[in-house]
C-alpha cells in the first residue's frame, strides 16, 4: 500500500505542475491573441485554469473534481496553446516556402 500511495502523491505532484504551468502559460499570453484564434477569452482560460490549479492543490486525485480540472487543462494545452503559439510566432519559424527542404529550396534538379 506504502508504493501505491507513493504513486499517487507523484501523480498529484505532477498534476499540480501540469496545470500551474498551463496556467503561466496562459498568462503570458496577449489578451488580443485569444480573439485572433477564436479561443474565448484569456480572462475565462486564467479563471478555469486557475479553478483546476486550487482543486489540484485542495482535492485528493481520487476525487471527481481534480479529473476535471485535467480536462480543462488538457484542451488548453492541446487546442489553445498551439492556436495561440501560431499566431504569436512562438516555436519554431519557419522563414521559407513550403518546398523548402532541410539545406535550401527544392529545385527539382535544375
Amino acid at each position: 500500500m506504502q508504493g501505491f500511495a507513493g504513486f499517487m502523491w507523484l501523480l498529484s505532484v505532477g498534476l499540480i505542475l501540469f496545470s500551474g504551468f498551463a496556467l503561466i502559460d496562459a498568462a503570458t499570453r496577449r489578451e488580443d491573441a485569444y480573439r485572433a484564434a477564436d479561443k474565448k477569452t484569456k480572462v475565462f482560460w486564467l479563471i478555469v485554469l486557475g479553478l483546476a490549479f486550487v482543486v489540484n492543490l485542495i482535492f485528493n486525485i481520487l476525487s471527481f473534481l481534480p479529473i476535471i480540472g485535467l480536462v480543462a487543462t488538457i484542451v488548453y494545452m492541446v487546442d489553445v496553446r498551439p492556436a495561440l503559439r501560431g499566431l504569436s510566432g512562438g516555436g519554431r519559424s519557419r522563414r521559407g516556402s513550403s518546398s523548402d527542404g532541410p539545406y535550401g529550396p527544392y529545385n527539382g534538379g535544375r
